[in-house]
């Protein structure tokens, strides 16, 4: 018998790179999948939430999660998070952060419904420190 779709909603995101799949309320539950942006090599720059917290969950694959310290205007310490399956990781309100994500990649994000670019600036990385960052993935074989 099929669940009848005023009682259940499915949601699938097979392609690459990040798509919203459920809006309800205050939160939001999406899909980041790889993309060529989030291999190690082409990450220039971090981002926060200056409104909010924001949850992952690895689905699938290796996954390097960054957070780093600074200000508005500079990042001056990066840290390297390797992801376990099935394991919550919270990103706090106002840290810088970005992915390294193997090709078979699938992470589960929850955030705030209304996180947006307005509320999410980016930070430019420097070449030492994209540097770091590829030696970092790859140092974890990603």
């Amino acid at each position: 018998m099929t669940v009848p779709e005023k009682l259940l909603d499915v949601h699938i995101h097979a392609e690459k790179g990040y798509r919203p799949l459920v809006d309800f309320g205050a939160w939001r539950v999406a899909i980041l999948n790889f993309s060529d942006d989030l291999r190690p090599e082409n990450i220039d720059a971090m981002q926060r939430h200056n409104a909010t917290d924001e949850v992952f969950v690895l689905l699938r694959g290796r996954c390097l999660l960054f957070v780093g310290e600074g200000d508005d205007v500079a990042i001056t310490a990066i840290y390297a998070q390797p992801m376990a399956p099935c394991t919550i990781y919270n990103v706090k309100k106002s840290v810088w952060h970005t992915h390294a994500l193997s090709p078979e990649a699938m992470v589960l994000v929850v955030e705030n419904r209304d996180t947006t670019f307005d509320n999410s600036p980016f930070c430019p990385l420097t070449g030492t420190q994209r540097k770091s960052l590829i030696q970092m993935a790859a140092d974890q074989g990603i």
